[in-house]
């Protein structure tokens, strides 16, 4: 099934949308569970109201079959609302043929635009006039590319437009291209493989020949191709191709390539892109809401094998029967099969085949087949196969079907067997974790080293005066770089005992990883202690010391080369801290280590959350939280070591 709209499908859905300019958006719902939809309730002045749905990657058409609306609109759906609601559509515009839409809104005074995008993995991304990012449904960052609020919208890389190419510009990309034509004309011009091929047929030029070998006459008349087959999106044919209940393909105007191919025509493209896109994730959508009603994963596994049982029945018997079916028609099947190969012979076509035999069905050019109803079936038949040979390919997949059908029989008894054995056991009793009590140092940056001291550093220069004056006792050790932003580092030490050289090593790593240092993409940096005596606000006559920063007297004792380091960790006793590694390890169960990377301290906070999530609980939100977990992540971009 084809996996989303191409170029060409936006550009005629497009056309056919213009009829909505001067619509107001009513309402904005964001549904869908496995597939996510963006969905506008609008109303015309004259047609009345429709729905035009948005699938992120996949698809926007006009539709008949909206998903249900979510009782509580998450927070995308709702701020749309704020920006959108009421207002009216004064432009819906496709940027330079690539499957990126604009739809451009007013309101008041107020001009803003939503732009679908639907190249994988697809967006929509709410935008003002002046095309900044007010709200994206997924921010990302790709190279050259920040798709997030506050941003400038910046187009990717366009393609070429096959629409207004000339001879000159195709002649410049073919001759420079590496692969053959087909390929050069699908990604080069954007218009997709099956279009291509198209092209290359109605230029009548060999898709597989290399472009870089194609002389000027030739080059001539593939652009004529371009011309003639991109000229049918004047008189559209919208239809989408099938075979028996699978649909294999939605298209605006007729393709050579499915000339002989099962088709249903509809009135407009919206309506063909509906039926094929909209209507089965309806389906799609209701088949998942009702397997997450059977709660019981057994209960869930015994349907889905039941229902694979039923089908594999239902096939194996189909097949078989058309294999007796070709035995029952022996001689009319071994007749139209010899007058087939014979007419081949003579230099007959399968569109002049088909025509002078209206018992033929359809024929498949690729496989070399031809389809007769016989017995209420169609059936399939190769030309280079006689009647036995034909009849023994649907008794190999009958017997093949058998395989399967036995092995899902085993499967549902095994099933059966374990729910028989399954007893019912009480719940386990979800321990509810309480918030900790804050602390006096809570509010500063601090860890707990590796001997079991406390270190405390400023978030700020206030927080630096506070550290300092009011914590900073005779017995501790002041340490700090002269790194931009550093934190003021205390190490609270016991009275009469020298402070470890593992806590100094600790408390050095802390207050580099914690500086400036780590914004700057730098590994390493110089740190030194000294004695609270040799701290002192007092400045020489004629200095100023700004908040937050000190005059030190005396020898500095200097950690050179300190390398930064930083985790995040639970422990077992359910509270979050942070600091250097060893420190961290030393005192919580779970850990997690953090490097310098392009992630904001708002997203890895969200990432670190997640990944302690998925082993102890959501409950751990009470006291881990990104909210809370952002207050120990250095300044600056960073990423979790893998």
């Amino acid at each position: 099934m084809k996996p989303g709209m191409t170029s060409i499908d936006v550009a005629a859905a497009i056309s056919e949308l213009q009829h909505l300019v001067g619509a107001r958006i009513e309402k904005i719902y964001k549904t869908g569970e496995g597939t996510e939809q963006v969905r506008l309730n609008l109303y015309l002045f004259g047609e009345g109201r429709c729905d035009l749905v948005i699938v992120p990657g996949v698809c926007m058409h006009l539709t008949t079959h909206p998903f249900a609306s979510p009782q509580l609109p998450p927070t995308f759906a709702m701020t749309l609302r704020k920006y959108l609601s009421h207002a009216r559509i004064v432009a819906i515009e496709q940027y330079d043929f690539d499957r990126i839409i604009e739809i451009k809104t007013v309101r008041g005074e107020d001009a803003n635009g939503l732009i679908i995008e639907l190249f994988p993995p697809g967006n929509v991304i709410l935008v003002n006039h002046e095309q900044k990012i007010i709200l994206p449904l997924h921010p990302v960052t790709f190279r050259g590319r920040r798709i997030r609020s506050g941003e400038i919208y910046k187009l990717p890389e366009m393609h070429l437009n096959p629409v207004e190419i000339t001879i000159d510009g195709l002649h410049s990309v073919l001759s420079e291209s590496d692969t053959n034509l087909v390929k050069t004309l699908a990604t080069r011009l954007n218009m997709g493989g099956v279009v291509a091929e198209a092209v290359c047929a109605s230029a009548g030029v060999d898709k597989s020949i290399e472009s870089s070998d194609l002389t000027d006459d030739l080059i001539r008349v593939v652009h004529e191709g371009i011309q003639e087959v991109f000229g049918r999106m004047a008189q559209p044919r919208p239809h989408i191709v099938h075979r028996g209940d699978d649909l294999l393909d939605v298209i605006p105007f007729e393709i050579s390539r499915y000339a002989d191919w099962d088709k249903r025509y509809f009135k407009t493209f919206n309506e063909a892109l509906d039926e094929f896109f909209g209507a089965g994730r309806e389906d799609e959508a209701l088949e998942e809401k009702a397997q997450k009603v059977v709660k019981n994963p057994l209960e869930r596994r015994r349907t889905q094998q039941e229902r694979a049982i039923n089908k594999f029945e239902k096939e194996k018997s189909k097949l078989s029967t058309k294999a007796e079916t070709i035995y029952v028609n022996y001689r009319p099947i071994d007749e139209m099969l010899n007058l087939v190969r014979s007419e081949f012979e003579n230099g007959r076509t399968w569109a002049e085949i088909r025509a002078d035999h209206p018992e033929i069905k359809r024929t498949d050019p690729r496989e070399r087949t031809i389809v007769l109803e016989l017995g209420g079936f169609d059936i399939a038949l190769e030309t280079a196969k006689n009647v036995p040979q034909n009849a023994q390919v649907y008794y190999d997949r009958s017997k093949k079907i058998g395989s399967k059908l036995n092995g899902a029989r085993r499967a549902l008894d095994h099933t059966r067997e374990l729910m028989e054995k399954k007893t019912k056991k009480p719940k386990k009793k979800i321990v509810a974790h309480r918030r900790p009590k804050p602390r006096w140092y809570d509010r500063f940056r601090w860890f707990m080293s590796s001997d079991g001291l406390l270190v405390v550093g400023g978030r700020d220069a206030s927080g630096n005066e506070e550290v300092v004056k009011k914590y900073l006792e005779k017995r501790d050790l002041f340490m700090h770089t002269q790194a931009p932003g550093a934190p003021a580092t205390i190490i609270k030490a016991e009275k009469g005992v020298p402070v470890p050289k593992q806590t100094i090593a600790e408390a050095a790593q802390f207050a580099i990883s914690y500086s400036s240092i780590w914004k700057a993409g730098q590994y390493t940096g110089d740190c030194y202690w000294v004695n609270p005596d040799q701290v002192s606000k007092t400045p020489e006559h004629g200095e100023f010391v700004a908040k937050g920063a000190f005059i030190i007297r005396g020898k500095r004792n200097y950690q050179k080369d300190v390398r930064i380091g930083i985790a995040i960790g639970i422990t077992e006793d359910m509270r979050l801290i942070g600091g250097p590694l060893s420190a961290v390890r030393k005192h919580a169960a779970h850990v997690i280590e953090i490097v310098p990377g392009r992630f904001n301290r708002d997203d890895i906070a969200k990432k670190i959350y997640r990944t302690f999530a998925e082993s102890l609980g959501k409950s751990i939100k009470i006291f881990a939280s990104p909210d809370q977990i952002v207050k120990f992540l250095p300044p600056g971009e960073s990423g979790i070591k893998t």
